[in-house]
């Protein structure tokens, strides 16, 4: 399915046919177009832009105009990747009226391919409304960062019998109520793939194990280039953020002793034009 548009029917498709769908963040258009020729199946714009882009200690300060503003330049960057535009906090908590208002915006300023929101039974009506506006939607429960002051803290969810039932009867409203994707949010593994094995329609899992559907990191994340907190469940791919540091620091160095820029960093002109100057 690599190098081939990525769509909202190729989620049940990838279900079906036993393709893992590869799925990551990006919140700008460079990152979004390395991602995209790189092949992933699908970007997500999180509102998790707010702690790695933004510098917020968690996302529940991000506005729609940011998410917009940043799902348009990855939206720039794409040809082949499904683009996930995340509602944030406080944008489908109103009314009906105002999250379709805040889906719409994703869809037709942009640009993006569907909406992602948080929640199952409490945000049901509002999915519903969405996908009769003909917006596709990507369910999304376990650890919900939007309600992390509800949960007391970035907590694994679903361990009790009881949160557990929950996880199962959300996912199975959310995939009535017609959404093509999942996202498991810190779940325990085997929880996870109990859930993904009761559904038609894919999970995406992050911290939730490999019996899901999918996969989804924060780009930053994975490829160790934010520091201030990495969760258990992250692998990083690289050290970019080493890298980085190293590089600057080369250019410092360089740039202090006037090693950089050498002449073939220059423009030249003429010594005439030069010995006019003077």
């Amino acid at each position: 399915m690599k190098n081939k548009k990525f769509t909202s029917t190729s989620f049940i498709k990838s279900k079906q046919e036993k393709h893992m769908i590869s799925m990551l963040t990006a919140y700008d258009y460079s990152t979004a177009k390395l991602l995209d020729e790189a092949g992933v199946d699908s970007i997500l714009v999180g509102d998790s832009l707010g702690m790695v882009m933004l510098g917020y200690e968690n996302t529940l300060k991000v506005t729609m105009e940011d998410m917009i503003h940043h799902t348009k330049a990855v939206k720039r960057g794409v040809k082949n990747a499904f683009v996930i535009g995340d509602m944030p906090f406080m944008s489908y908590h109103i009314s009906t009226e105002e999250t379709l208002k805040n889906a719409g915006r994703f869809i037709q300023e942009a640009g993006a391919d569907a909406v992602k929101l948080e929640g199952g039974y409490a945000v049901i009506d509002k999915v519903k409304a969405i996908i009769k506006a003909q917006i596709p939607v990507v369910g999304h429960i376990g650890l919900t960062p939007q309600s992390v002051n509800m949960f007391g803290g970035f907590k694994v969810q679903g361990k009790s019998e009881e949160n557990a039932k929950k996880l199962i009867e959300d996912a199975l409203l959310l995939e009535e109520a017609g959404v093509i994707a999942i996202v498991l949010e810190c779940v325990p593994a085997k929880l996870a793939k109990l859930i993904s094995e009761k559904l038609s329609i894919p999970t995406i899992g992050i911290g939730a194990g490999n019996g899901c559907d999918g996969q989804v990191l924060v780009i930053q994340d994975m490829l160790g280039m934010y520091s201030d907190f990495t969760p258990k469940f992250v692998k990083k791919y690289a050290t970019l953020g080493d890298n980085m540091k190293e590089a600057v620091r080369n250019y410092i160095e360089e740039v202090e002793n006037k090693e950089f820029p050498k002449v073939e960093h220059t423009f030249s002109i003429s010594d005439e034009v030069l010995g006019k100057l003077y």
